[in-house]
């Protein structure tokens, strides 16, 4: 593992732990007023984690499959930016959480479909 993706690995864990804390707190009802920073700090954190990644091989389905994580991540920072979002009137206080199951069930799907794939690819591992 080179260099490059040790970071990636860490910004990912990072963002995601971040994600996954600030978006349960909420639903407990705590909700501090600077929790949306720290969101959109794992938000950009994810973001920044998949542009690192990189498929160099040549599987058209797992470039695909990367791209969709990349679309993911996209998906948690336009959810943050609903979050500071306040000059919209028609924009509701949960409308936040529709992007962020959107960029759940997308990451979810290719983080199952990217290990099957590969699997495929090389059976002996």
């Amino acid at each position: 593992m080179n260099r490059r993706q040790q970071i990636s690995s860490i910004l990912l864990a990072i963002g995601m732990i971040m994600l996954l804390v600030t978006a349960i707190l909420p639903l407990i009802s705590i909700n501090p007023s600077w929790l949306k920073y720290i969101y959109a700090t794992g938000a950009v954190f994810t973001l920044l984690a998949r542009l690192l990644e990189k498929y160099t091989g040549k599987n058209i389905t797992l470039k695909r499959l990367y791209r969709i994580q990349t679309v993911s991540a996209i998906c948690y920072c336009a959810s943050a930016a609903i979050l500071f979002s306040t000059f919209y009137n028609h924009v509701q206080e949960k409308d936040w959480l529709a992007f962020l199951t959107a960029g759940a069930v997308l990451q979810i799907y290719a983080t199952f479909r990217i290990e099957s794939v590969e699997k495929k690819e090389n059976p002996k591992n």
